[in-house]
């Protein structure tokens, strides 16, 4: 009968004298942009535990929309000036300042303080994501960055443990490429996570992009600190050490996140900074991935790693928010996450026993974030820095005092340059 009543007009239930109109009428639709990988576990799995709530909620349908992230932030922003928004989305947690800076996000404080699965999350976690005590977004996935190493080339190469440090890395994959004719490392050189694998590296030389000043606003101070300004050119240095050195495919500057991962997976190349959701490819790919280990990225002051955390945006626009919520709760609830993100949760109770679990959620205390800045302009400068760095083989210092001098006018123009 629950079938046949959502199935006829209201006129019909009325005659025939049902006593549920509420199930006459269509269900929620609510509209989800995400970025699936094809074929990847977690999507698959995502998609399972979705169609599984959608049966458990027959009033709400989920409309999920798959699109590239190199796509999907300029597709958020047309859609949110043209008013037409998603319920909620997949997202970068770069976009965190930005959406916060236009509005567009959906205070979200109230409804998690009443969530029982709220003690589960970790609290830096929740941190994170809060501007001001406004909890602006929840938490999709961590995606922690460790070195993922190839052990059967390091050991074809004659060497016994991986590096520790950036002068050991470039070391250890001379000596692979020397002995293997394989390139001993690799990067991604633009797209969305090169500014991410830059900024663990500012970050292993004790830098920031944007310090908050006493005023709340923000800065980049490389230039008025002579001793920052060696630290950045160092690691701009470092880069141009990785391409000069043969470190690297030369290819490997214009890959972005799919060629890094696809070369890595395929054993083109011997080391690589990465996240946990590599698991998929050593699935899809068990020989070549077999030999696969996951120790600390190598640092050159301090150990320090990105922690991506990577969220779920609730849109003010939505005209559904209390199902939205529910949603989202679900995907932050211990079965959905142990299904789709067992290695890489946000839930302190989902952690599986696996090189991909606790080897990466083991390095959570070095993780280093982005400033809650709006990171549209500045990523974009970031990958710019490589650039020069990497193909138009620029000195390392004027690449460290271009970027600072680009990050501030990006503050500036978003109006969140500190005058201090």
């Amino acid at each position: 009968m629950m079938r046949l009543n959502r199935g006829l007009s209201a006129a019909v239930v009325a005659i025939l004298g049902l006593s549920s109109p509420a199930l006459a009428a269509d269900p929620v639709t609510l509209h989800f942009w995400v970025s699936w990988t094809p074929d990847a576990a977690d999507g698959i799995a995502a998609k399972k535990e979705i169609a599984a709530y959608e049966e458990a909620h027959p009033g709400v349908k989920i409309d999920a929309q798959n699109i590239t992230y190199d796509a999907l932030h300029d597709k958020l922003l047309t859609a949110l000036a043209g008013g037409d928004a998603p319920d909620l989305s997949w997202g970068l947690p770069e976009w965190l300042g930005e959406l916060n800076k236009m509005g567009a996000l959906r205070d979200l404080t109230e409804d998690a303080k009443t969530w029982p699965d709220r003690s589960a999350i970790y609290p830096n976690v929740l941190d994170a994501l809060t501007i001001d005590g406004h909890l602006l977004a929840m938490p999709h996935y961590l995606g922690i960055r460790a070195l993922l190493v190839h052990e059967d080339m390091l050991k074809a190469a004659g060497i016994a443990e991986p590096p520790k440090t950036w002068d050991e890395l470039i070391a250890t994959a001379q000596t692979i490429k020397e002995k293997t004719g394989k390139f001993g490392f690799g990067i991604a050189g633009t797209g969305v996570r090169s500014p991410q694998e830059l900024i663990m590296y500012l970050a292993q030389n004790g830098l920031s992009i944007a310090d908050r000043q006493p005023d709340g606003k923000y800065k980049n101070t490389w230039e008025d600190d002579k001793d920052k300004l060696v630290e950045a050119t160092e690691v701009f240095a470092f880069y141009k050490s990785l391409h000069d050195k043969g470190v690297i495919n030369p290819d490997g500057v214009s890959w972005g996140w799919e060629e890094e991962d696809t070369n890595f997976a395929l054993g083109q190349y011997a080391m690589v900074i990465d996240g946990a959701w590599m698991d998929s490819r050593a699935a899809q790919n068990p020989e070549t991935m077999k030999d696969v280990a996951i120790v600390a990225p190598p640092y050159k002051v301090k150990a320090a790693t990105f922690f991506e955390i990577n969220p779920f945006y609730v849109y003010k626009a939505g005209k559904h928010p209390k199902e939205t919520w529910d949603f989202v709760a679900f995907m932050n609830g211990k079965e959905f996450q142990e299904a789709v993100h067992p290695n890489n949760s946000p839930r302190s109770d989902v952690v599986s026993d696996n090189i991909w679990g606790k080897d990466f959620t083991g390095l959570a205390p070095t993780g280093v974030v982005f400033p809650p800045v709006p990171l549209g302009a500045i990523t974009r400068d970031m990958i710019e820095a490589l650039g020069r760095t990497l193909l138009k083989n620029e000195e390392p210092q004027a690449v460290a005092k271009w970027l600072s001098a680009a990050i501030n006018k990006d503050l500036r123009q978003a109006g969140e340059l500190s005058t201090n």
